[in-house]
């Protein structure tokens, strides 16, 4: 009996071997309905790649990084917006899986001979470390993305200097360039539909390399002049090698699809049925009141205006607080003492109030942000896509501000007021107010003036919901020229993240060593080296922002 039971098991042994071939435990514990990574076709990453990168930049330009450039504030649960209590908050993880994902495309991109989807890697690669580097300073770069093949030593990669990180990006895109310079017939394979930014256009990635280059120079014009004089000259020199992003048509602008709440406009009030994100986004008292001196016809496209305006009217009886005809009316001695705004279209909220919810004599100080008395976004900031609502990641308005500014320091790259002039044109006609264009160009405060402030000002009005590069413009120049509010943790504005604690913790030793290269300042304070208010090289010794 026992033999006939061992002559079964050896025949089921004998037929599962020959039908599974003893395949160990690894090889037969896989997904059949999963992709398998060294045959997958790169377009299903590529797609993933470019939209969270859209999402991460129109995050930081639309939600905190705004409110540090006082594009907007909050009046509710405002403290990481309005007045930088970050604490260590902010995490480059998201931006390190992204910089995973496109380094897995690039690889299957070298494998299959896909030089398109190559120098499409090369710009997203850029443009994240960019990020990264423009954020944080020193970090991981080239030791990043290796820990499957490096051990112990890439899971814990040192930190590249900040000079070296912008040197490597400005050297992959130009091997970008190189790669998307074929036309599109050329190239074997195209992203299709997986690229959300410019559907396979070769030329216009090709664009956005050299507009992201031009970048790249200028954010180290204080510290390599003579690099970026050289590195923007050449480019516009020779615009049949290196053509850039002249027209919004080129722009990269990434629309949201507004299926669900992970592909649609952030704070929208679609999948927020109490829409309390959206409302306790309000606009600037800064930003409001330099578009009502300009008389700037962007401001209806952005803002709503005040729903319950204001009059203070000496010849109502004393104690008269009373609402008529949509207008709430007030005696002299209702707001005595009060800081009241008035006017009767467009009222921004000041920057880090105290009880900012309760300015402009707000009915209601409740956390959801009511205030009837305060403008709000516009309504189409309530949606979760429209024609308005995209991830802005490189323009032509930034890019002939670049241009301006370049020409100012009397560079070779055309005339300072012809790119000025196209730069408010171009942000203009992004937001459907083309017919303005004249009259306002025409503005006394409007009109060039052949100053560096003029036209960082308005390139930092151009960057509406893309904040960030406005930061990282304000760091440089020291404009536009923003002072904190009363509720502002320092008294003058941060020029950097946080490293957060887990990296502090688990990549200690590199960390540490790049904290120690940061230069403290009087605003540093209690937080030591890795401080918001710690300059990173590119800032080291310009005397800049402040």
């Amino acid at each position: 009996m026992k033999n006939n039971r061992f002559k079964i098991f050896s025949l089921v042994f004998f037929f599962s071997c020959s039908v599974f071939s003893c395949k160990d435990l690894t090889e037969l514990n896989a997904n059949p309905n999963g992709v398998n990574p060294l045959t997958a076709n790169p377009n299903l990453v590529l797609s993933t790649v470019l939209t969270e990168a859209g999402k991460v930049f129109v995050n930081l330009g639309y939600q905190d990084m705004a409110g540090v450039m006082q594009h907007t504030q909050k009046d509710g649960f405002s403290s990481t917006h309005n007045s930088y209590e970050w604490g260590g908050s902010q995490s480059w993880a998201t931006h390190y899986d992204i910089l995973r994902n496109n380094q897995y495309v690039y690889d299957r991109a070298v494998e299959l001979n896909l030089e398109l989807h190559q120098g499409i890697t090369l710009v997203m690669k850029s443009m994240m470390f960019g990020l990264i580097t423009d954020l944080w300073g020193d970090a991981p770069y080239s030791s990043a993305l290796k820990g499957a093949v490096g051990g112990a030593t890439n899971t814990f990669p040192s930190y590249d200097s900040q000079e070296a990180i912008y040197t490597g990006i400005l050297a992959d895109l130009e091997k970008a360039n190189t790669l998307l310079s074929k036309n599109a017939v050329e190239y074997t394979g195209s992203p299709g539909t997986a690229d959300v930014y410019y559907q396979g256009n070769p030329v216009k990635w090709r664009k956005l390399a050299n507009s992201l280059a031009l970048r790249y120079y200028m954010r180290i014009s204080s510290k390599k002049p003579d690099v970026s004089k050289a590195g923007i000259e050449k480019i516009v020199a020779n615009p049949t090698q290196f053509p850039i992003i002249m027209a919004i048509a080129d722009d990269a602008a990434m629309p949201f699809a507004g299926n669900s709440n992970d592909d649609s406009w952030p704070a929208n009030a679609v999948y927020d049925a109490s829409a309390t994100n959206y409302r306790r986004l309000k606009m600037s008292a800064t930003l409001v009141n330099k578009l009502l001196d300009l008389k700037d016809p962007r401001i209806g496209i952005w803002a709503n205006k005040v729903q319950i305006p204001l009059v203070i009217d000496a010849n109502l009886p004393k104690g008269t607080d009373k609402i008529e005809n949509g207008k709430r009316y007030l005696s002299p001695d209702k707001v005595l003492g009060k800081d009241v705004n008035t006017n009767p279209d467009y009222v921004g909220l000041p920057t880090a109030l105290i009880g900012g919810a309760t300015y402009n004599l707000s009915p209601t100080a409740e956390q959801s942000a009511n205030n009837p008395h305060v403008s709000w976004l516009n309504d189409i900031y309530k949606q979760a896509k429209g024609p308005l609502l995209k991830s802005r990641l490189m323009s032509a308005a930034e890019v002939r501000f670049i241009l301006a500014e370049a020409a100012l320091k009397g560079w070779t790259v055309g005339d300072a007021k012809t790119h000025y002039d196209a730069g408010v044109k171009a942000s203009l006609d992004t937001w459907g107010v083309t017919s303005s264009y004249a009259n306002y160009i025409a503005g006394k405060d409007v009109v060039y003036n052949g100053t560096q402030k003029q036209i960082i000002e308005q390139k930092w009005i151009s960057s509406w919901t893309a904040a960030a590069e406005a930061w990282f413009d304000y760091r440089r120049t020291g404009f536009p020229e923003l002072t904190t509010g009363p509720a502002s943790v320092r008294k003058v504005l941060p020029v950097r993240f946080f490293y957060m604690l887990d990296e502090r913790n688990l990549n200690k030793t590199n960390a540490e060593a790049a904290m120690g290269k940061l230069e403290t300042t009087t605003y540093s304070e209690a937080d030591g080296k890795n401080s918001p208010w710690s300059k990173p090289w590119v800032l080291q010794g310009t005397g800049k922002p402040w």
